[in-house]
């Protein structure tokens, strides 16, 4: 569904990625682990034509997308929560998730199905709804930052670094929606320094080093034995 081949990316003259190859299939959950400043963030904004990409291609769905316009990549299936989150925080929490419902072919019907879904799997956004986005708690805002990204109906979502300064018990909310999101056939990759989350809820993982994909295995297997974990992360 979504492909990096042998993409490299540079801020002004700092080349950030060399050559990096990354997959990911339909309705897959796949990790993206490494140290802080080794590319990651920087290969998701490159996918989100944030960053243009100097050589290679970024693939979706068969078509090459590499330096596409960010609002035309989200319009054709792929959503992004950065790690900041971005919501607007002078907005209600109904104003920020209209910024994705209020688009063209989308009927009222379905306005209110989407909404009614976001609300089931965030119940406090409902009872937040009419509450400015900068007055939430931290978990909130990131609840709110997927949720917005979810009004799209992409069909992969890229995940920057979800669960980053969140409580233990926030944190387990957010490993939930990463589970109904998958259970619903939505495609994740997932930068995260959540080592035991990422290894919990992804099907395949990639290691990246100084801008370089270092090793890619199932999940499973690395769960299985930390020493590739331990070499790359030190931990």
């Amino acid at each position: 569904m979504l492909a990096l081949h042998d993409v490299h990316t540079y801020y002004g003259k700092s080349h950030v990625l060399h050559g990096v190859s990354i997959e990911v299939g339909p309705g897959e959950v796949v990790g993206l682990l490494g140290r802080n400043g080794v590319g990651k963030s920087t290969t998701l904004k490159t996918i989100m034509g944030i960053v243009r990409p100097a050589q290679g291609r970024v693939v979706f769905e068969n078509h090459d997308v590499g330096g596409m316009p960010p609002y035309r990549v989200a319009r054709i299936g792929i959503g992004y929560v950065p790690e900041d989150r971005r919501i607007f925080r002078l907005l209600t929490v109904l104003e920020n998730l209209r910024t994705g419902l209020d688009r063209q072919g989308v009927t009222d019907a379905r306005r209110e199905a989407l909404l009614e879904k976001i609300y089931v799997n965030f119940p406090v956004l409902r009872e937040r709804r009419h509450q400015a986005g900068g007055t939430l708690s931290g978990g909130e805002q990131q609840m709110l930052a997927i949720a917005r990204a979810m009004m799209l109906e992409p069909k992969v979502i890229l995940l920057d670094e979800p669960t980053e300064g969140l409580m233990p018990r926030m944190v387990g909310q957010i490993h939930e929606i990463i589970r109904v999101l998958h259970g619903e056939g939505v495609a994740i990759l997932l930068v995260e320094q959540n080592v035991s989350l990422t290894l919990e809820v992804s099907n395949r993982v990639y290691i990246m080093e100084k801008g370089v994909v270092r090793h890619h295995a199932p999940a499973a297997e690395l769960r299985a034995d930390h020493a590739v974990i331990h070499q790359y992360l030190g931990i």
